[in-house]
């Protein structure tokens, strides 16, 4: 069911509007020198149909090759062959590249040459975020376009045209309309999935000839659960634990438990989860609710202990907790501006009174003298130095009127007071 022209094509008409890059590359009449070109977007949604499409309609020579088993000697291969064909024949070649990012730097140097000088006119198709998976010359010397995951509507045209068309069902089955809502949902804009789909539900309901009609259960039978779009080294998996996060910092606790399924479902690693929840506690929470990191070491005691998948369920409770609870980050922010002071050199000589008077000689130099002992007074606080010279007054925590810090910041005012005297 893959296209043969651009004009059979379902969805990315941001990118099929006449005169844009890709129409021209496909137009047979066009002038010569093309621009290579980088196609970033999810599984399923015409990176590959894009490129055998312009090759056909564009009358080019097409060759495929992909970063998985190709090596640095099959690109050099590809390009002296194309530049023999160029300089011989005039035929221009389109070298279409599937998964770029996995290929090294080494690798894809040795593209340029060909792409620099014109011999290929590269179409390389990726998954992941070009700006970190591809040598910064290619990407300068290439249009990079944006494949987005094809709409409803464009699945729905998608299967129907599966159904009927020669090349895919030949019409021996039909679709109940429920079943063909089930296989758009299932698919999350993945051409691919759903014509997968479609193509198991029509075994489970077809009769001896292949012939049938699709139902809902049809589908359910052939496709027991929705198989979320999420790479666990890609981008998807970094936007859906910083949504999972932010959800939590935000107190969404609806958004976050979506977010934990999807990564619940997509097979993440439980212990990754739970480190994020207990990261959460300490910077988003933290004396807010002290009970917050209680829970979330908790969780991940019990995940480590159980297992999945019942180890969802602590992981659950955990991340209903952090999103409904108070928050306050000034534990966090305390910490990283003491670093900070740290790094540009401002520390100095511990104060005297309170450094280590254990050893000998010690005391000879002063150490320790002048120490007082907090357990002598009746409130347990005395004033004393305690921060370098340097420091005097510097105040790095400073605590919410938020949950439970409301009452450490009562109580750390009167403790500052006394500590200066």
């Amino acid at each position: 069911m893959r296209p043969t022209s651009l004009e059979e094509v379902a969805g990315q008409q941001h990118l099929l509007r006449p005169g844009s890059p890709l129409v021209k590359l496909a137009d047979r009449d066009a002038a010569p020198g093309a621009v290579s070109v980088i196609l970033w977007g999810p599984p399923g949604t015409g990176k590959t149909t894009l490129a055998q499409a312009i090759a056909r309609s564009s009358g080019r020579r097409f060759v495929e090759l992909s970063a998985i088993t190709a090596g640095v000697k099959d690109v050099r291969e590809v390009m002296q062959d194309a530049m023999t064909q160029r300089d011989l024949y005039g035929a221009s070649t389109i070298l279409f590249l599937d998964e770029i990012h996995r290929f090294t730097k080494a690798q894809q140097d040795a593209l340029l040459p060909g792409v620099e000088n014109g011999w290929v006119i590269l179409i390389a198709a990726t998954t992941e975020n070009p700006s970190f998976s591809v040598i910064s010359p290619l990407l300068s010397r290439s249009l990079l376009l944006t494949l987005a995951p094809l709409t409803d509507e464009d699945l729905t045209i998608l299967v129907e045209r599966a159904v009927a068309d020669v090349r895919g069902l030949n019409g021996k089955v039909a679709v109940e309309p429920e079943a063909l809502h089930a296989l758009v949902h299932l698919a999350s804009g993945d051409a691919r999935r759903a014509l997968t789909a479609l193509e198991a539900a029509a075994v489970v309901a077809g009769d001896d000839n292949g012939e049938g009609t699709i139902t809902a259960e049809h589908v359910s039978q052939a496709v027991d659960r929705a198989l979320l779009r999420y790479d666990r080294q890609g981008d998807e998996h970094y936007d859906v634990v910083s949504a999972f996060i932010k959800s939590i910092r935000g107190s969404d606790v609806d958004a976050a438990i979506h977010y934990l399924a999807r990564m619940i479902e997509a097979g993440e690693d439980p212990r990754f989860i739970a480190r994020r929840l207990v990261i959460s506690a300490a910077e988003d929470i933290g004396l807010a609710d002290p009970q917050a990191l209680v829970i979330a070491v908790a969780a991940a005691d019990a995940v480590a202990f159980i297992g999945m998948p019942e180890g969802r369920i602590p992981l659950a409770e955990a991340t209903a907790y952090l999103a409904t609870t108070a928050k306050s980050n000034a534990a966090y922010v305390a910490i990283d501006a003491a670093i900070a002071d740290v790094r540009a050199g401002g520390f100095g000589r511990v104060p005297k009174p309170i450094r280590d008077a254990h050893y000998a000689g010690a005391k000879r130099l002063g150490h320790g003298k002048g120490y007082k002992y907090p357990h002598d007074n009746e409130v347990g606080v005395v004033s004393q130095q305690y921060l370098p010279d340097e420091l005097v007054g510097r105040r790095y925590y400073e605590p919410k009127n938020l949950g439970a810090e409301r009452d450490v910041a009562a109580r750390l005012e009167r403790i500052r007071r006394i500590l200066e005297g």
